[in-house]
């Protein structure tokens, strides 16, 4: 692997990992609204109430109490069906956030074993044993090669350089 471009292939899964993660709420509120197609219904009955208390408001409680008494218990239980629209909207646009950040932290999690288990045995790159003399066994770990930097501790600076970057920019 050292004499490869596998270093570039991890550092190029953890930037479009973590690019993806900032994405997420972006994705599940795209496929929330995908899913549903209540926000119609939702704005018609909200023009609904707005024009029964345009009506209401024409109306003279004292000349006409049993036809206001009658038309705002319209606007209470459409304003109640609305509430429970809004209520049952939302708990899906919750459901649908909480199972796209289940699934792609699944797939980060795949891919990063997957980058483990291929890349086990080989150093990402080689240095010089010298420079990383103290550190050196863990920085090889799993591979155990003299100055060599294994996988596991590639994909942890390359995860801290890129989310630093990323906040960076944000």
């Amino acid at each position: 692997m050292a004499t490869g471009y596998a270093w570039f292939l991890v550092l190029g899964s953890v930037f479009l990992c973590n690019l993806m993660k900032t994405l997420l709420p972006t994705i599940s509120s795209f496929l929330s609204k995908m899913m549903q197609k209540d926000a119609e219904q939702e704005s018609e009955m909200r023009i609904e109430i707005q024009e029964m208390k345009k009506e209401q408001s024409s109306i003279s409680m004292m000349d006409e109490f049993a036809r206001y008494a009658r038309l705002e218990r319209k606007i209470n239980k459409m304003t109640d069906k609305l509430k429970t629209h809004v209520k049952s909207r939302t708990a899906q646009q919750a459901k649908m956030k909480w199972i796209v950040n289940i699934v792609f932290y699944i797939l980060q999690a795949a891919l990063m074993i997957s980058l483990i288990w291929k890349y086990y045995s080989d150093p990402v790159t080689v240095v010089p044993s010298r420079w990383i003399a103290p550190v050196e066994r863990l920085v090889a770990f799993p591979t155990g090669v003299a100055g060599g930097v294994g996988i596991t501790c590639w994909l942890v600076v390359c995860n801290k350089v890129v989310t630093l970057g990323l906040h960076a920019v944000n």
